[in-house]
């Protein structure tokens, strides 16, 4: 039924459980997933001199940690027989980088994790698994 499975992750426990759920949905209909984990883009400030970190070390930093949880869900892939394809992407907001991939790879599924913020907190932080699922045309499977 499924045949192109996205799945993001940040590494979060949360994000576990979507990326088990993936791989179970692709070991079952024999399904290629794409995982997508987002960097941050480098927080320029108007005055150079009071950054914190230079450029170069905040991108190896960000660049080892993407790797650290793309190996993460290929280590649980592997033994599974599941065909995993794993993508680093810098990006300001997540959930366009997402959209974007699934779109990117003719994905027919997008498996997420949900924080489950409720009421104000929800509101004021908004959701990147709520963005998504307005904005994609690809169904979205939210895992909680």
């Amino acid at each position: 039924m499924f045949k192109h499975i996205i799945v993001p992750t940040d590494g979060s426990d949360i994000t576990a459980k979507a990326v088990e759920k993936a791989l179970a949905l692709a070991q079952l209909h024999k399904s290629k997933v794409y995982v997508i984990t987002i960097k941050e883009p480098f927080p320029y400030s108007a005055v150079s001199e009071m950054q914190p970190t230079p450029p170069q070390e905040f991108y190896d930093a960000q660049e080892r940690m993407a790797q650290a949880r793309l190996r993460q869900v290929l280590d649980a892939a592997t033994p599974l027989g599941v065909d995993c394809e794993c993508h680093s992407v810098e990006a300001l907001h997540a959930w366009e980088a997402i959209i974007e991939h699934a779109k990117r790879h003719g994905a027919d599924l997008i498996v997420m994790a949900s924080h489950g913020r409720r009421g104000v907190q929800a509101l004021l932080l908004g959701s990147e698994t709520q963005k998504v699922l307005t904005h994609s045309t690809i169904p979205v499977l939210v895992v909680r």
